[in-house]
């Protein structure tokens, strides 16, 4: 996604979740190091990501295909995506929307303290492809 993967976060894959092992983590978690994604899916072609818990981000994710990666290439490659990965802590879906909302309109109430948060330039329909392979090149 694009987060900084400072939120706890969780995969639900068949009747197994996975997620990074914390002092408090649910026993029946198991430990998202402990398996490469290929073997906890198996034959399923479908999973699901949650992100940072107050926010609550969920997401299905679908593998569309899989083959041998790309000379070069040591893992996944992402062929196509849409819009931009929301803000850290924007407040999940309904944050994000309101953040859009507030962004489009310059003179909203709140347009100076949510650019002034997210910085000078966020473009929400921007999907850097090449950013998002070698970002999952770093994987491993």
């Amino acid at each position: 996604m694009g987060w900084t993967d400072s939120h706890l976060h969780s995969f639900s894959i068949g009747n197994k979740a996975f997620s990074a092992q914390y002092e408090d983590h649910p026993k029946e978690e198991l430990d998202e190091k402990s398996v490469t994604l290929v073997d906890a899916l198996g034959e399923l072609r479908r999973f699901h990501y949650a992100y940072d818990f107050g926010d609550g981000w969920q997401h299905e994710i679908v593998i569309e295909d899989q083959s041998m990666s790309i000379a070069g290439l040591k893992f996944a490659v992402c062929l196509d995506g849409q819009r931009a990965c929301p803000p850290e802590d924007c407040g999940g879906a309904w944050g994000y929307a309101h953040l859009l909302d507030v962004l489009s309109d310059p003179d909203h109430e709140e347009f100076d303290d949510m650019t002034g948060w997210i910085g000078d330039y966020f473009d929400p329909e921007l999907c850097d492809l090449s950013e998002i392979n070698v970002a999952l090149q770093r994987f491993g």
